[in-house]
């Protein structure tokens, strides 16, 4: 009769464990695709600024066609991406592209120095500072589950349970080349 109560509540423990530890996970995950809903909700706002943008660049530097299709295309790219890798190369080539439109304010002292142009390029920068906060939670949030699930004892279940592994937001090879100053040349 002890023996039974004895095994009984060693199962009683481990089912508590499993319990336990699914749920973490699943707090984990829930975690890491909240964290990526932050990210495409600061990415939407980018999104429908650069139309303005272009618009504001387009009456001072219509010759610039190339560099406004080039922002157009890469942002419907963008716009079009789904999940962490395909948003994240969209965007990286997003970000070179809004990096030459930017630059050509420098070649156009009257588009500087206009307001409607000053204001945007302000909420563009303050987008892209949350856009790289959110980046770094989401980050954050997927080593956090990435290590949940690859740690004994849910190592041993969670694949079987559906908890695989996700891919960082990062920029991958091409970092150097996002993070280089754009260069213009007329």
């Amino acid at each position: 009769m002890s023996t039974g109560w004895i095994v009984l509540g060693v199962i009683v423990v481990i089912a508590f464990f499993l319990f336990a530890t699914y749920n973490r996970l699943v707090a984990l995950r829930q975690r890491v695709d909240q964290s990526f809903a932050d990210i495409d909700v600061q990415l939407k706002l980018r999104h429908d600024l650069i139309p303005n943008l272009v618009e504001t660049v387009k009456g001072y530097a219509s010759h610039e066609r190339g560099t406004l299709e080039e922002v157009i295309k890469a942002r419907n790219a963008a716009m079009s991406a789904q999940g962490p890798g395909q948003v994240a190369a969209a965007e990286q080539q997003l970000s070179g592209a809004l990096g030459r439109l930017i630059a050509l304010a420098e070649a156009y002292p009257d588009l500087k120095a206009n307001a409607n142009f000053q204001q945007l390029q302000s909420e563009l920068s303050d987008i892209e500072n949350k856009i790289a906060a959110a980046r770094r939670f989401f980050n954050n949030a997927v080593s956090e589950y990435n290590t949940g699930i690859q740690q004994l004892p849910a190592a041993l279940f969670a694949g079987a349970l559906g908890f695989h592994p996700k891919q960082f937001f990062d920029l991958g090879e091409n970092r150097a080349q996002v993070e280089a100053a754009p260069q213009v040349k007329f």
